[in-house]
């Protein structure tokens, strides 16, 4: 008994000083050195140095001076710790209706132009930190207005910011609601004391 007891402790010991310690601090060491700012979660920073997000996670930007992202079904809005989405289906009476506000104040805001689909619908997430750039052109006219610059110069900027699909293929075309926000403060900075999103 005693003979099969040693082996069996000594193998526990040696894989999980291997897979529990040495593995994943391999690993982690290879993600520092290789890809830093994914390793750390893609944080956003101000000229401060301050961490204002993550390029990951969206967040709510309610303001008219700013892009607005998808609506959030995470909680109370874009909340990290309630991630998901509101699992009703597409008949759900609840659903519908909250679509139809969503339009109707979009509507409100550019009544001339057809609301692209991301922009009254939530993603699974809850917390995607994306829009198309068709949602993005949406709300240009809304930006330029409170921001007091050219619509065209909006669109440009917006333009600027558009990734395209992984390897050509995989995904859409996605703009970054926060970089693109970023972008904005920079090249149309607000008064300071109205800052904020």
């Amino acid at each position: 008994m005693l003979s099969h007891l040693r082996p069996a402790l000594v193998s526990m010991g040696l894989f999980t000083a291997l897979l529990g310690l040495a593995y994943p601090l391999a690993v982690t060491g290879v993600a520092q050195a290789a890809f830093p700012t994914q390793a750390d979660g893609s944080l956003i920073r101000n000229a401060d140095g301050k961490v204002v997000g993550s390029a990951l996670i969206g967040q709510a930007f309610a303001r008219p001076e700013y892009f607005h992202g998808r609506p959030s079904a995470a909680g109370s809005g874009y909340d990290a710790g309630a991630s998901s989405g509101s699992n009703m289906g597409p008949l759900n009476e609840t659903l519908i209706a909250r679509q139809k506000a969503h339009a109707a104040a979009l509507r409100s805001e550019n009544p001339d132009v057809t609301i692209p689909a991301d922009a009254v619908t939530t993603s699974a997430s809850g917390l995607d930190p994306d829009i198309s750039p068709a949602n993005a052109r949406f709300q240009a006219p809304r930006i330029a207005k409170a921001r007091g610059v050219p619509e065209n110069e909006v669109t440009a900027l917006i333009d600027g910011q558009v990734r395209s699909p992984l390897l050509g293929f995989i995904g859409q075309p996605r703009v970054n609601v926060l970089t693109l926000n970023r972008a904005l403060d920079t090249r149309y900075p607000l008064i300071a004391n109205e800052k904020g999103g």
